[in-house]
């Protein structure tokens, strides 16, 4: 079974409980509440209340809320290394395989009905300033995805990989946008489709 998170970390499941220690605790609650009411309507109020602690306890682990941003974003661009990992398990010797794992998950993630998009592609329409500490994170997760997409489908033997990686890349983002504006019987929900047919056309 493939684990539940997407190949590019579209949401956070990480929710606090009293057995975590506060670093922990107020981080979990963080993830939730950033992930489902967005960065900027949240402040260290209603994270603290959440974790169950205050804000001189959130301000000993995190020197300000620009770091616990950052890390809430690092944490969940991390989780993407073990989805790698794991379709690599299940199909070592066999990239296209793999490649195919890849857009089921994105598909799946993509017309999640409890989603609200990929979270780190809203912490940057939210994070404007680009001196932001979370942006680094943000953009070197991007580039690794897409640049992974790349080598697989390079090693699946594929024409034009670096192309066809744009291409599932966009659809993937774009995807995401596109449950989030649009009614469920939209776009999004032809992505696995829609993603064979452009694998298809670069097969040699």
């Amino acid at each position: 079974m493939t684990p539940r998170f997407s190949p590019a970390t579209a949401e956070s499941d990480l929710s606090p409980v009293p057995a975590m220690p506060p670093r922990e605790r107020i981080l979990a609650a963080a993830s939730d509440l950033f992930y489902r009411q967005g960065i900027r309507a949240v402040g260290v109020d209603a994270i603290a209340e959440a974790a169950g602690t205050n804000k001189m306890t959130l301000y000993r682990h995190f020197e300000s809320k620009d770091a616990l941003v950052a890390e809430y974003l690092r944490r969940l661009a991390g989780k993407s290394e073990v989805f790698w990992a794991h379709i690599q398990r299940e199909h070592p010797d066999s990239p296209r395989k793999q490649l195919g794992m890849w857009l089921e998950a994105a598909g799946k993630d993509a017309n999640d009905p409890q989603g609200r998009g990929c979270a780190l592609a809203n912490a940057a329409v939210e994070l404007a300033e680009r001196d932001h500490p979370a942006r680094r994170v943000i953009e070197e997760h991007k580039h690794a995805q897409r640049n992974r997409l790349a080598k697989l489908c390079a090693d699946a033997g594929l024409k034009h990989p670096e192309m066809l990686a744009d291409e599932l890349f966009m659809l993937l983002e774009g995807a995401r946008v596109c449950s989030q504006s649009m009614p469920h019987d939209s776009p999004h929900c032809r992505f696995v489709r829609v993603g064979e047919a452009i694998i298809a056309s670069h097969e040699k």
